[in-house]
């Protein structure tokens, strides 16, 4: 008689949701006390001190703060830890030079994308401007809305490639935006401004000294000189 089969083996059984889900929990607790202003750039991320506060593991921060640093809302350094992402006035003159780059060729692209990438320029406006005139939206809520806004005007251009770009531009660059709405109090003007922009937009108003290519260098070239002034990183 053959001897009994051995059960195959469960590919899934290291899986774990709940483990999962802690790290999540935690990344989003920490990434939420950033932007609304309770962690500092510079302030050290200690892993038993957010562990005691938090009720979890060293471990499950430590996968966390992985998770920060990936997003560029952290940073790692030898024999310093890992601490909240502080800007650099250099870095942010270099994203906002390859953003006007990016989201130039988006406005340019304007008179021939198609009807379903204009609507979503119209539609991340809406969603932005609605959070921000609603006064109950978190800082991290505007951020979020306030960026895919600009990635929508990449998305014009109908390149993947050139909407990865910008949406890595993004991950460095909101954490400098989000400190600049908290400090200034301007989400309402910048949604103002965005307004502005969509209408030149729309009414195909592209070139010229009054049209939306000239408005967005001025947005870019005005967010540059106020996040560096803002944060005082000069």
């Amino acid at each position: 008689m053959a001897g009994a089969s051995t059960p195959p083996r469960n590919p899934f059984t290291p899986l774990s949701v709940e483990s999962e889900s802690t790290v999540s929990r935690v990344a989003a607790e920490v990434r939420r006390a950033i932007f609304e202003g309770d962690l500092e750039s510079g302030t050290p991320l200690r892993e038993v001190a957010l562990a005691e506060s938090l009720g979890v593991s060293r471990p499950t921060v430590r996968e966390a703060l992985t998770v920060l640093v990936t997003e560029g809302l952290a940073t790692r350094e030898p024999h310093r830890g890992v601490m909240v992402a502080t800007p650099r006035a250099e870095s942010v003159r270099d994203v906002c030079r390859a953003r006007w780059v990016l989201e130039g060729a988006g406005v340019q692209a304007w008179p021939a994308a198609d009807a379903v990438r204009r609507a979503r320029v119209r539609t991340t406006l809406d969603a932005y401007t609605a959070a921000v005139r609603s006064g109950e939206a978190s800082y991290e809520e505007l951020n979020e809305r306030h960026l895919s806004f600009h990635v929508s005007l990449v998305e014009l251009t109908g390149s993947p490639r050139l909407v990865q770009m910008a949406e890595a531009l993004m991950d460095e660059l909101r954490l400098a935006l989000a400190q600049v709405e908290r400090i200034n109090r301007n989400a309402h003007d910048e949604a103002g401004s965005h307004e502005g922009l969509v209408e030149l937009l729309e009414a195909d108003r592209i070139d010229g000294p009054d049209g939306a290519h000239a408005f967005l260098r001025k947005h870019i070239d005005d967010a540059e000189v106020e996040i560096i002034e803002a944060l005082g990183l000069e």
